[in-house]
């Protein structure tokens, strides 16, 4: 770990990290890089996770924008990954410079996933379905149970609230309606 890293409370970080923020009950535990990233709170990334920083062509980073609900220059050329509080990733897991994923996402397989992957998201680069909010508290409860704090309803909660205010951002929910 390099010493532009900002590590919270009870984090379990290792592997190669640099410039980089992580939240409370984060883990990052194995091998695999990290860069210029902000990891939420009870986020795991799974051994050898590694998130390209730079584009190869050097230009500035595009990230995804829910204020603007498009994709915005940042002006960096510098930007890893943007990933919110409960979200989970598999082994061996690349993200591509610039990736935002959203809250209690759960991103797993080979290849590269999007670059925006909406909150309550389940799946990788073959493809997504809906986290569903009871799946999500059962391994919140389980995740911070091994830390001896509950997942309580104010935690539930906030979670709902979340999974309401994101709905637009699951296109795929969308397409399931219209074939219905």
């Amino acid at each position: 770990m390099r010493g532009d890293n900002s590590v919270g409370p009870y984090c379990k970080v290792g592997g190669e990290v640099a410039n980089s923020i992580f939240f409370a009950y984060s883990n990052k535990g194995h091998e695999g890089y990290v860069g210029n990233s902000v990891i939420g709170e009870w986020c795991n990334l799974g051994a050898d996770t590694n998130t390209s920083n730079l584009k190869n062509n050097y230009a500035p980073v595009k990230i995804w924008s829910h204020a603007a609900g498009r994709f915005v220059n940042t002006g960096q050329q510098f930007c890893g990954l943007m990933m919110g509080d409960h979200s989970k990733c598999g082994i061996n897991t690349m993200f591509n410079t610039g990736t935002v994923v959203g809250v209690a996402a759960n991103i797993f397989g080979a290849g590269f996933p999007r670059t925006f992957i909406p909150s309550f998201s389940w799946g990788g680069a073959a493809g997504f379905e809906t986290f569903k909010l009871p799946k999500v508290t059962e391994v919140a409860e389980r995740v911070m149970a091994r830390r001896r704090l509950e997942y309580d309803a104010v935690e539930q909660t906030i979670m709902q609230h979340i999974f309401e205010a994101t709905a637009k951002d699951r296109v795929w929910e969308k397409a399931i309606k219209n074939e219905e």
